[in-house]
């Protein structure tokens, strides 16, 4: 089982950088210090390479550190996002600091798979419409609040625009009923028993001991 996604109403933080992979998402000199998921640091240390200087004072120029999107619900990025190594960290920590919903061109796969797998929702959007959503977030308004729903796959923006986007079916369900992908696979149980029984009637060779 995982956490549900139905959707998230928020401000969204525009990091519009390309090839951000797990290494800067969740900086290895933080692993001895965040320990394993769910540990209380795991929201402090997020892209912490990028958040604080080197005696760990914040930057204020980086995004996450702006008042306006300390509360960030969603993360608005460039192409090949999560990109790198498989730490499953990395989705760990942007949960952790409330970023549920990660919009980019394209996603690293395995941080990809692993949003799912953590009630994560990636949404893959052309660079032009991504650049159309950070105008929208950018003055970091109080008003400046988007609506990301899974059920009608549409985002809502601040002016009032409705931006369609669509993932696979599998994953689409998996997220609002919160399963994984073995427990989607038990709900087809009874088709998967009928398919082996046709199978072993119509090709018996293929099922020598059973």
């Amino acid at each position: 089982m995982s956490e549900k996604f139905v959707s998230v109403t928020g401000a969204a933080a525009p990091l519009l950088r390309a090839n951000i992979d797990t290494d800067t998402i969740s900086p290895t000199r933080t692993e001895k210090e965040f320990g394993e998921k769910g540990g209380s640091n795991l929201a402090q240390f997020l892209f912490a390479n990028w958040r604080y200087d080197e005696n760990d004072n914040p930057l204020p120029d980086f995004v996450l550190n702006r008042t306006s999107f300390k509360s960030a619900k969603i993360l608005l990025t460039g192409p090949n996002f999560g990109c790198g190594s498989s730490r499953e960290s990395a989705v760990w920590m942007l949960k952790a600091f409330g970023i549920s919903c990660v919009i980019a061109p394209s996603f690293g796969e395995i941080f990809y798979n692993n949003c799912f797998k953590n009630g994560a929702l990636p949404v893959i959007l052309d660079e032009a419409t991504i650049d159309g959503l950070a105008k929208e977030a950018e003055p970091g308004e109080p008003e400046a609040i988007f609506t990301v729903d899974l059920e009608s796959q549409t985002i809502a923006t601040p002016s009032g625009k409705t931006v369609p986007f669509t993932i696979p079916a599998f994953r689409r369900q998996g997220l609002l009923e919160g399963l994984d992908e073995i427990s989607l696979t038990l709900q087809r149980d009874a088709e998967i028993s009928e398919f082996a029984t046709r199978a072993k009637q119509s090709r018996p060779w293929a099922y020598p001991n059973s």
